[in-house]
């Protein structure tokens, strides 16, 4: 029998809160291999961001020159050479099947290597901590300078000020670049300086420059561990052969001081590698000791294994307690086995070839699109009109893509009722018989046709009708096939 449970009768645990009150990190600095990576990544990934709306592409006369350009007015997309046009947007969806599956990838081979080198929060809270070390120092000045809130000197509200007004241009460049993506990105630059700009303009890049400072001045850490769903999704993605961020217990335990390991060794018992410095928990940009395993909040920076590498270069042991390795490894060097690495299996040759065939697929699809499009859409109200010839009309919409950057001569022809003729409406054609106009360069064109079959071969009931246009002078043609219906 099922009991049913008032919610009044449910109590909270009193021997502590719901959530856990946050505790500020102060990173230390660090240097090593994988800190220069990060700050090669980083230069390379904001050099990228910032500087790509300035590059030039060359697309003719009249086009638009930015090389990345997301034009919505004209409802285009530009990357150097690829034009693409709200027709075509599922070249966005493949590039996001790639991207998950390129992650999926990474993930199996490395762990969260996007989470601790190219993640935009990554990528701009390591920058904000950078600054915030030069103006405050390091560690332990910054921790000593918190700690004495109710004594603020002069010079502690400079750095504050100072460290915040730095923060701050970084986050109103960060919001003013991603708005150079969809305008001119010189124009948008000198209308800003000038306060020429537009109001929408000033909304979106205050906006991108509020989330980015409160996100990497303020939140930080936060919004890995409670924000962002891919720690959730990357543990349930993740195998015995994923190389993570991994501290090397069966080297490292028991974990003793450096001088009483000197006195163990000496009497021949078997004592750890660690000295429990901490400093592996001093450098993390999250806060944890990597010591205690796996764990959500580790982002696998590998920040942690310049550290340790340089207390174990210093006290004279192999380097690499921490590092990246599995769990497989740690059990097989304790019963005395070499490690083996599986970079190639079955996993990452299947997410491997998946986004070869998804970025096959979309290059084909790419090289043999056409830049000539037609569409076609049969009148509602009337259906049809019959003449007073006895012959009968039918009136349609058709629109013209010329996807080119050049105007071009079109002949269009019409295939279905025997002998029928077809009038463009309001446009001049070269010819009576086989209408043709000149189409616009990268433009839509929407014409009114009209198509009208004699009374000797009026059809009794619908039949298809075929719309098809040439290029003159290139020979593409593209078609499209609609219903002639009598009254």
């Amino acid at each position: 029998m099922n009991k049913t449970v008032n919610p009044t009768d449910l109590q909270l645990d009193d021997d502590g809160p719901l959530y856990a009150a946050r505790k500020k990190v102060y990173p230390q600095s660090v240097s090593g291999t994988f800190r220069r990576t990060k700050w090669g990544l980083m230069a390379f990934c904001l050099g990228v961001y910032y500087l790509l709306p300035f590059v030039r592409w060359n697309r003719g006369l009249g086009a638009p020159d930015q090389a990345v350009l997301v034009d919505l007015p004209n409802s285009r997309f530009y990357f150097f050479f690829i034009e693409l046009w709200p027709q075509e947007v599922y070249y966005f969806t493949g590039l996001l099947i790639v991207a998950a599956l390129t992650l999926f990838l990474m993930n199996a081979v490395g762990g969260r290597i996007w989470c601790g080198y190219l993640c935009p929060q990554t990528v701009w809270t390591d920058l904000f901590y950078a600054v915030e070390r030069w103006v405050e120092g390091d560690r332990r000045e910054r921790m000593r300078k918190d700690a004495a809130k109710g004594t603020i000197t002069l010079r502690r509200a400079g750095e504050i000020a100072l460290k915040h007004s730095i923060w701050l241009m970084i986050a109103w460049w960060t919001g003013g670049a991603w708005v150079l993506y969809f305008t001119d990105a010189p124009t948008l630059v000198w209308q800003l300086l000038t306060f020429q700009a537009p109001m929408i303009a000033y909304i979106w890049i205050g906006i991108l420059t509020a989330t980015t400072y409160v996100f990497a001045g303020w939140m930080r850490e936060q919004v890995c561990v409670y924000m962002c769903p891919w720690p959730r999704i990357q543990a349930a993605l993740t195998d015995e052969w994923a190389l993570n961020v991994t501290y090397k217990y069966d080297r490292g335990e028991a974990r003793t001081s450096l001088k009483k390991a000197s006195e163990l060794r000496a009497l021949g018992q078997p004592v750890g590698d660690c000295i429990d410095c901490y400093q592996c928990v001093a450098v993390c940009p999250t806060g944890i000791d990597i010591r205690n395993g796996p764990q959500l909040d580790c982002i696998q920076c590998g920040l942690c294994i310049d550290a340790c590498d340089t207390v174990m270069t210093k006290i004279g042991r192999e380097t690499r307690l921490i590092g990246y390795d599995n769990d497989i490894n740690i059990h097989r060097r304790q019963e005395g086995k070499p490690p083996i690495y599986r970079i190639v299996r079955p996993r990452t040759i299947t997410y491997a070839a998946m986004i070869v065939a998804v970025g096959a697929i979309m290059l084909y699809a790419l090289l043999t699109r056409s830049l000539l499009d037609v569409n076609v859409l049969h009148d509602r109200n009337p259906v049809a009109v019959k003449l007073s010839d006895g012959s009968i009309r039918n009136a349609y919409t058709v629109r013209l893509l010329n996807k080119r950057g050049f105007d071009r001569v079109i002949a269009i022809d019409v295939d279905g009722p025997i002998n029928a003729t077809l009038h463009v409406v309001g446009a001049d054609s070269v010819t009576q018989d086989r209408p043709m106009i000149i189409l616009a360069r990268d433009t839509t064109t929407e014409l009114r046709l009209l198509v009208t079959a004699p009374a000797e071969n009026n059809p009794e009931k619908s039949v298809p009708v075929n719309f098809r246009v040439t290029d003159i002078g290139l020979g593409e043609v593209a078609s499209a096939t609609d219903h002639f219906v009598s009254p």
